[in-house]
């Protein structure tokens, strides 16, 4: 995959040269064309071609955080609902009072 990147860059820096060597051409021309036809297609592609690839690392990864979760002890203090760290507040009362079926 990176062969074909390395000697699209080469032929791209040759274009480049070419342009800043020329009688007509410029400096700011290479450096414009080295861009245009060499840096920005090529990062663009193997972008592109990377895709697949890192969307199996994500994967991999939240497949390795899903196991190390399930396989953690569970302590018994963390269930049980008087031990946290806030003061209790005050009962809370519903609303709605509760409404009887009519006989």
């Amino acid at each position: 995959m990176y062969i074909v990147a390395i000697a699209w860059i080469y032929v791209a820096l040759m274009m480049a040269v070419v342009e800043a060597t020329n009688t007509t051409g410029t400096v700011i021309g290479a450096i414009v064309t080295f861009i245009l036809y060499g840096v920005a297609p090529v990062s663009l592609v193997v972008y592109l071609m990377r895709s697949p690839g890192r969307k199996r690392a994500i994967k991999e990864k939240e497949a390795l955080e899903a196991q190390q979760l399930w396989s953690t002890p569970i302590d018994s203090n963390s269930l049980d609902p008087n031990t946290a760290s806030h003061a209790p507040t005050a009962a809370e009362f519903d609303s709605v009072p509760p409404v009887r079926e009519k006989s």
